[in-house]
């Protein structure tokens, strides 16, 4: 039995997802041979090369063959006069990014600068489809199941059809799998996934096609009424999958029958069928992380990171705009601290990993004292970072000790800084708690990261300015953060009983019959456009960053912050103008 497992593209990844090396762990620990292929980091790897942006520039020369110089649109004036440069530098400045030269900020700025114009190159042909640093969008939506389908064979619009052709498909029919296994964290990859499943099914490779994921999860009742999805994928997995991806196998291998492979959503006959989901076992057991086989040395980084982490779950879980669990109450499970230190100590050993992203959904107070602790212990072998909650318990002694024991930067969801958002929101935060934190934080060494939003159900303009003040009021403590709007998603509290939070309805389209987010309508309150528009004044009226490449993204931050930590340098506040000289940041 052999299994293939596939991470498709959406962002620029500066480490593996976690989902393909604890899977790959788990059935290669029951003996099944399995592949693991991160198309996020391939496919990119392709788009960002000579060969490709100059092929790239030929189809448009073929598209636009006879018009003359005055009459392409001012896109393509641009790609014929600034693309053959940017082929020529795109692979050089991919190295500065996966080199120390990405600290040096003007020449990391300058292939931050290539890069993100090579993106928009690539996308040039496909348009209206765009491509940039942090996301793929489609020429349409595609939370639709019709759409979804049009889209995966569509040549014209769909960027990933003739990569996959050309490579991953090549490379799955010399391996000959039993199983391809595609995984769908986000909404952002479905299509990527359609369109490989179209692919395997239209070159009769013989192989039994599934997907799972978070994604995928959250549509477990729509894809039993959407039959048609089923002439690219032969079954999908929902909730925790390495038992049940092991029962598909098992049952493939000695053809028995589907109905007892839990979790399960297959086509028998004309029907399709859902199997009851696997029951979750008390403690469920931690799985070390297989990376083996993964392009560890392709992501663009200039310093390895891995991704672990201390809890399946949410110990708080009660967010109300949050879907943690995706409406099935799965609770949350602690894995003990000694065994993460080990697996922390077997990426370093192993993968020669110094930097470690804690993608919890919050990592409990108790184990950041005691991970902090044991770590310290054994001289701070690594630098870490994770998301975390404005606890009590964050006391000026415990940040103190994680600082020592190797974190560099905390993100915290504060979502809000008025008290009656906080109540609405059921945070369960104060805000002399949050601004406490934010201060020892800082004092103590740690770069914090914040994340909030505008536009919660009845949230007015005063809510709204009560967070911008409190941001501007701690502007010396925060040092970079994700302001955004509020988005409805499936299976949030506010989703399955919008009447309690002043949601006067949820709009659902029969042409988005694969939605995970939806429009509403408010009883009172912000709207989106007004959410919208708070965001996009609030990004107009802040500070430059003079090396804006270093906030690309989380791990991008993480690494800047422990670069100028072990530099002895000061971090930078998200609110103050940045007036840096280049031996500050190299």
């Amino acid at each position: 039995m052999k299994i293939f497992l596939i991470f498709p593209p959406q962002w620029i990844p500066a480490m593996p997802h976690l989902a393909l090396p604890v899977l790959a762990s788990f059935l290669r620990a029951q003996g099944v041979e399995v592949v693991q292929r991160d198309l996020n980091i391939e496919t990119y790897d392709t788009i960002l090369s000579r060969a490709y942006l100059e092929q790239t520039i030929d189809r448009l020369r073929a598209d636009f063959p006879r018009a003359r110089q005055r009459d392409l649109p001012d896109r393509i004036k641009w790609a014929f006069a600034e693309g053959p440069a940017l082929a020529a530098q795109v692979d050089a400045a991919k190295n500065v990014f996966r080199s120390p030269a990405f600290y040096d900020g003007e020449k990391s700025l300058a292939a931050f600068a290539v890069i993100a114009q090579a993106l928009d190159l690539a996308a040039l042909p496909f348009h209206p489809a765009q491509l940039d640093l942090l996301n793929y969008q489609p020429a349409a939506p595609v939370d639709g199941s019709r759409a979804l389908l049009q889209a995966a064979r569509d040549p014209r619009h769909n960027i990933f059809l003739d990569i996959f052709q050309r490579g991953i498909l090549n490379d799955i029919a010399r391996a000959q799998p039993d199983v391809v296994g595609i995984s769908i964290p986000t909404m952002g990859q479905m299509l990527a996934a359609m369109t490989l499943a179209h692919l395997i099914k239209q070159a009769g490779l013989g192989c039994h096609v599934t997907i799972g994921g978070p994604h995928v999860t959250m549509l477990r009742e729509q894809i039993p009424q959407t039959p048609a999805l089923f002439d690219l994928i032969d079954s999908a997995i929902v909730f925790d999958g390495e038992t049940p991806f092991l029962r598909l196998a098992e049952a493939l291998n000695g053809n028995r029958n589907l109905a007892l492979v839990p979790s399960l959503i297959y086509k028998q006959g004309d029907n399709i069928r859902m199997n009851p989901a696997l029951e979750q076992p008390d403690s469920p057991a931690l799985v070390q992380p297989d990376f083996d086989g993964l392009p560890l040395d392709r992501y663009l980084v200039p310093e390895r990171v891995l991704p672990l982490i201390t809890a399946h779950g949410c110990y708080h879980g009660r967010c109300t705009f949050c879907n943690v669990g995706y409406g099935a109450g799965k609770g949350f499970h602690l894995l003990p601290v000694e065994q993460i230190v080990e697996q922390i100590a077997m990426l370093q050993k192993k993968y020669g990993a110094r930097h470690i992203f804690f993608a919890d959904e919050a990592i409990p107070p108790r184990t950041l004292r005691d991970l902090s602790a044991r770590l310290a212990e054994q001289g701070s072998p690594v630098h870490w970072c994770g998301c975390a909650r404005f606890e009590k318990a964050l006391t000026r002694e415990l940040l103190e000790s994680m600082a020592r024991g190797g974190c560099r930067m905390l993100l915290f969801g504060l979502e809000t800084a008025s008290e009656r958002m906080i109540q609405h929101m059921v945070k369960g935060t104060q805000r002399e708690t949050m601004s406490r934190v934010l201060k020892e934080g800082a004092h103590a060494g740690i770069w914090n990261h914040t994340f909030f939003f505008f536009g919660f159900p009845t949230e007015t303009m005063d809510d709204a300015q009560a967070t911008v003040n409190f941001i501007y009021a701690h502007q010396d403590s925060i040092h970079s953060a994700s302001p955004g709007e509020f988005v409805l998603e499936r299976y949030s509290p506010v989703h399955q009983n919008p009447g309690k939070f002043g949601v006067r309805r949820v709009v659902e389209k029969n042409d988005r019959d694969l939605a995970i987010y939806f429009e509403y309508e408010l009883e009172s309150g912000l709207d989106e456009n007004m959410a919208r528009t708070l965001v996009e004044r609030l990004l107009d009226v802040l500070p430059g960053k003079r090396f804006g490449q270093f906030y690309l993204h989380d791990v991008n931050r993480f690494l800047y912050a422990s670069h100028l930590r072990e530099s002895g340098k000061p971090f930078p506040a998200w609110l103050v103008k940045e007036d840096v000289t280049q031996d500050e940041v190299s």
